[in-house]
């Protein structure tokens, strides 16, 4: 008597094995399994959720803080004497992170929605750990370095929340599937009901985060104010080497109202154009007078300082990566820029009718100039032929002084002041930090005739922001890129966003609600089946089909020499196979001569 043994049927699943292969390194059917995860597994999981929040706030704080970049390169320039795009790096660093991370989140949680033990391979935990300690130093790091510009995460959120809320409800909407087959998976346990809890709570907390939401940007159209001015902040910057004449004059071309410059006072009390307190970085003193490369710019005369080329540098090091984007025309023109001086600002916003604002820096104590230092600026502006009310005037020092002297000039400050003391000093205009300004604080101050200005803008959506908020002007780098901003990049009434929030809520709790009566009804219909009914079905019908299947030899055997079929089909049963015999095959022969 000759015994059959069982025939299995194997159906290669390429998705599944490359999501185990991936994340597991499981590339092996025996190798997979339906048992739950361990607690050491489920730390690495937590570890990895964490490691991609941290990474996606990492990110958004990078993507947002580009308004600022130069300004962190020219921070890292102090500290290091030498000029070097950070953010190169950083940026770099971050993306690969963050992608890393975020196709791990999306392998484990295939596996979780697939019911597949989590066992994330060694390297994978190892690299994971990486992406999360540098992630942490970065924080610390720039925390300690850079510490005000986390002011832009917030201030940006003015602008991005309502959408940032409308993702996020969509990715926890989404995340629904893989509760749902969790929770109704299997008997009720207690991670479950904490499962389910904790995802209800987050979901009706995005179902009522829009109350504590507010943005300029939400308000009637009838009461938006008019576009800001922009100002040319040390010109133009990104086209033309700063403080130059080349750079003034391509911030004329991009149609600004002022232009904006910093001034220092030379050893025979010249008012020139200078950022920093050196020349190392914007000139080749290190050429010329390689001694004094580290000399304060102020104990240079004017001849010498004259003698200095100010425009090689910002072909060198490409600090706005926009060398490459100039004509040959510009490039040799900006080869050859010197220091511009006070006096010829003066003389080329005259004759473009523009205003001029500027900040001047007193000279050091043993500097020859250093009590003479706003007479020497006055005296710069009452000689030249630019009306005086054109003229802004920043420093504080001796500010009854220059009232008297030149009653004209319009008196400005960067310190936010009550509006009876700036009254009182006479001043009508408020030079801020974007961080400074908010909304009700700039209507305040507009009310009052105090006319904001807000510095350094130079993305569309800050310049959007502001515009909602108020300001009557921006000081920017990038002139050329706020002038192809004609209106704000969105507004809408409180009524048109209360019917996205509800119509977005509601939407996301019908598709919850079907995803969990969808996962319960295919939960139950599965434990209907009979898996020997499947499996012969599988049998008979797929040959007929292009499917690659795998089947296993009908081996013979005496039933001296072989095992029982029941204990053999307990045996593969046991090991979470499915099987049948081959007397459950029934040929159409056998079908009619058993009837």
């Amino acid at each position: 008597m000759v015994k059959h043994q069982p025939l299995q049927v194997y159906e290669r699943q390429l998705c599944l094995s490359c999501l185990t292969g991936i994340y597991g390194c499981r590339w092996k059917r025996y190798q997979r399994s339906h048992d739950d995860s361990s607690k050491w597994e489920c730390s690495w999981f937590f570890l990895l959720c964490c490691s991609f929040l941290l990474l996606l706030v990492w990110s958004y704080f990078w993507l947002e803080a580009r308004n600022d970049y130069n300004e962190f390169n020219w921070l890292l320039y102090n500290r290091s004497a030498v000029w070097k795009d950070g953010t190169v790096p950083i940026l770099a660093t971050t993306l690969t992170g963050f992608t890393y991370t975020a196709f791990l989140m999306i392998l484990a949680l295939c596996h979780i929605a697939l019911g597949q033990q989590l066992n994330l391979y060694w390297i994978h935990k190892i690299a994971v750990l990486a992406v999360f300690l540098t992630t942490i130093t970065g924080v610390v790091s720039i925390d300690d370095f850079w510490q005000d510009e986390w002011d832009i995460v917030i201030i940006s959120l003015q602008f991005t929340g309502p959408f940032l809320h409308i993702g996020a409800l969509a990715a926890v909407t989404a995340l629904g599937w893989v509760i749902a087959s969790q929770v109704v998976r299997g008997e009720r346990s207690r991670l479950q009901v904490v499962t389910l809890a904790v995802y209800a709570l987050i979901l009706l907390v995005l179902y009522v985060v829009p109350l504590f939401i507010s943005s300029p940007c939400i308000m009637d159209r009838s009461k938006l104010g008019p576009r800001p001015a922009v100002i040319g902040r040390r010109g133009a910057p990104m086209l033309a080497p700063e403080h130059t004449l080349m750079s003034f004059s391509k911030a004329l071309q991009q149609k600004v109202t002022a232009l904006e410059a910093d001034v220092a006072i030379s050893l025979d009390g010249v008012p020139f154009l200078m950022r920093d307190r050196t020349l190392r970085r914007t000139t080749d003193v290190d050429r010329l007078f390689p001694a004094r490369q580290d000399t304060d710019a102020s104990f240079f005369n004017w001849t010498e300082i004259r003698s200095l080329n100010a425009g090689l540098w910002f072909l060198r090091d490409d600090p706005y990566w926009t060398v490459q984007y100039m004509s040959e025309k510009d490039r040799k023109r900006a080869g050859n820029q010197t220091v511009c001086s006070l006096a010829e600002l003066l003389r080329v916003a005259a004759r473009a009718n523009r205003s001029v604002i500027f900040s001047l820096r007193r000279p050091p104590p043993n500097h020859p100039r250093h009590q003479l230092w706003v007479s020497d600026a006055l005296k710069v502006i009452q000689r030249s032929s630019i009306q005086p009310e054109q003229v802004m005037w920043t420093p504080d020092w001796y500010r009854k002084k220059v009232r008297a002297a030149v009653p004209l000039l319009q008196q400005t400050t960067d310190e936010k002041l009550p509006v009876a003391e700036l009254k009182e000093r006479g001043i009508t205009t408020l030079t801020l930090h974007y961080s400074q300004a908010r909304a009700q604080e700039i209507r305040q101050f507009s009310v009052s005739n105090v006319s904001v200005n807000v510095y350094p803008v130079n993305e569309p959506w800050l310049y959007s922001l502001m515009w909602c908020s108020g300001v009557q002007s921006v000081s920017s780098d990038a002139p050329h890129i706020l002038r192809k901003v004609p209106r704000p990049i969105w507004i809408m009434s409180a009524d048109e966003y209360g019917l996205i929030w509800i119509t977005s809520d509601l939407i996301s709790i019908a598709i919850v609600v079907g995803i969990f009566i969808f996962q319960k009804w295919k939960m139950s219909g599965m434990r209907s089946y009979n898996p020997e009914q499947i499996m012969l079905s599988a049998v008979v019908r797929r040959p007929s089909r292009d499917v690659n299947m795998m089947k296993e030899k009908l081996i013979f055997s005496e039933i001296n020499n072989g095992v029982g079929s029941t204990d053999e089909l307990s045996a593969f049963t046991g090991n979470g196979l499915d099987v049948y015999t081959h007397d459950d095959i029934m040929t159409p022969a056998r079908h009619t001569a058993k009837l």
